[in-house]
């Protein structure tokens, strides 16, 4: 549980009113996350973004009744960017294929305090989750119960104090960028779990899943999406 996203009344969380919607058809919707937005319910008993795109749905096609929604993927709650939701039960299982079978591309921006030594790399790590602690553990070998990770960087912009990060996550493990990055020394901004030395005012870290490709589940047809960066002066310097 992230306290300072779920208590701090300075965050702008997503209410149907106010929803960044990137795409949207009969069988999906595409959502640019804020940070503060937890997907799916939990133990902060926090309205989760699910249920915002519900009421969303319900009032712009005047509704009756339950919505059908379903949640294909996930992003960490202090994290912002791209979120995919099938609208039909057609959609949902042909979208969690393509998800858990590694067939989409996805890009992510951080912003990591220490510049990695390499403009550019393939990082490999076996990671170990420790679900009391919430966290996962970066190993540089394989050890009982690990799952192998990986994902490329490349540096895209330096600025006086931090340096921006695209990624290609090659496969979808729990705090994998968080945990991958912090191993080689490069702590995204905010992260405390992860290393950082200090969190961000409102709870939220400079993770953010920027763009997304993948096969629409029933056109077949490809679709590709690009998530502005949440609007703070820091990623303004770069967006």
């Amino acid at each position: 549980m992230n306290s300072k996203l779920s208590k701090n009344p300075k965050i702008q969380r997503s209410v149907p009113s106010n929803l960044q919607v990137l795409y949207e058809d009969n069988h999906l919707i595409i959502i640019n996350k804020r940070p503060g937005d937890i997907v799916q319910g939990d133990k902060t008993g926090d309205v989760p973004l699910s249920e915002v795109v519900k009421e969303y749905l319900k009032i712009k096609y005047n509704k009756p009744g339950n919505v059908f929604l379903g949640v294909v993927h996930r992003l960490d709650r202090p994290t912002s960017g791209i979120v995919v939701f099938a609208r039909t039960s057609k959609a949902l299982p042909r979208l969690n294929a393509q998800f858990s079978q590694g067939k989409t591309q996805k890009t992510y921006w951080a912003m990591v305090k220490n510049s990695p030594k390499k403009a550019n790399d393939t990082l490999v790590h076996w990671l170990v989750r420790n679900p009391k602690q919430n966290k996962s553990y970066a190993h540089t070998s394989e050890v009982p119960d690990s799952k192998k990770a990986i994902l490329s960087y490349r540096i895209l912009n330096k600025l006086d104090n931090y340096t921006l990060l695209e990624i290609d996550l090659k496969t979808g493990r729990h705090h994998q960028i968080r945990a991958q990055l912090a191993a080689i020394g490069c702590h995204i901004k905010g992260d405390l779990k992860y290393g950082a030395q200090r969190s961000n005012p409102n709870g939220s870290i400079h993770l953010h899943a920027r763009s997304l490709e993948f096969e629409h589940p029933v056109k077949k047809e490809p679709v590709k999406c690009v998530a502005p960066a949440p609007k703070d002066p820091l990623w303004m310097l770069v967006d």
